[in-house]
């Protein structure tokens, strides 16, 4: 099954099975993943990269996606390419004699997702590829809120939203945030997912409520409800703004089960 993914912002391990070059590595970034293997195997005159041009079969074995903006993953991109340059990486040690190309690439993403800023944001890690599949060492799990998931996934084209509907709302100002109690437009707005919720928020002052047990955060993880009282996960939130229903009904129905988190670049 191909699961697909709105706001889709992907960075995704290349390996290399042409048996001249196997084995080799290529970390990039891509909004649409079906699109960039093709264009990587096509060549670099059909959009691929230099570096994988004439040298393919390659297979897209990892992608980390849930990246809030083309930013965000793009920062990612350059530090899991140059772990030796990246400050937030200075721990990583180089790549030993023993050890794959692959090897040391997954080693280096592991890191990467347990520190600051990524080990904030509402990422997942994906194999594509089950044969290539590795686990993460006992020291290098990552943090809770983010998945390990399996098989394909397709960037799925964003509805426009109803611009008519969202102008009369704002117009009207009949909304008001459950806790500094000023009116909410649409663009600033946040709603609990909770079928029996009616919680509406300013996404600033939501926020500010969640990070009270971590004042020394920008970004929150997770957080109550101030109308429900469920704990819900801040990227389940920024989900449900952008209409991305799909995993929420399922978190909605159990409360006992967290998904995702955070919003806004690094």
């Amino acid at each position: 099954m191909v699961v697909e993914v709105e706001s889709f912002f992907g960075v995704y391990m290349l390996y290399c099975t042409n048996p001249k070059f196997k084995g080799r590595i290529y970390i990039g970034f891509t909004v649409n993943p079906e699109r960039r293997i093709g264009q990587h195997n096509a060549g670099r005159h059909r959009g691929g990269a230099k570096r994988t041009s004439g040298r393919g079969p390659w297979e897209m074995v990892l992608i980390i996606h849930g990246f809030p903006s083309d930013i965000a993953a793009l920062r990612f991109e350059w530090a899991w390419q140059h772990p030796h340059s990246s400050r937030r990486l200075s721990h990583i040690s180089r790549r030993s004699r023993k050890e794959s190309s692959l090897q040391f690439h997954w080693r280096v993403v592991s890191n990467m997702l347990r520190v600051p800023p990524w080990s904030r944001l509402p990422l997942t890690a994906r194999w594509l590829q089950q044969q290539y599949k590795m686990d993460f060492e006992p020291n290098l799990q990552p943090p809770l809120h983010v998945p390990i998931a399996f098989g394909s996934v397709r960037a799925k084209k964003q509805p426009q939203p109803n611009q008519s509907v969202e102008g009369v709302e704002e117009e009207n100002g009949t909304e008001r945030c459950l806790l500094c109690r000023r009116p909410v437009k649409s663009a600033e707005k946040l709603t609990c997912f909770h079928p029996s919720c009616g919680m509406t928020s300013h996404l600033i002052c939501l926020a500010k409520h969640f990070l009270k047990t971590e004042p020394s955060h920008l970004l929150p993880v997770e957080g109550e409800c101030p109308s429900c009282h469920h704990s819900v996960l801040w990227g389940s939130l920024i989900c449900h703004k952008k209409g991305c229903y799909r995993d929420l009904e399922e978190i909605a129905t159990s409360s006992s089960q967290n998904h995702w988190a955070d919003e806004l670049q690094i």
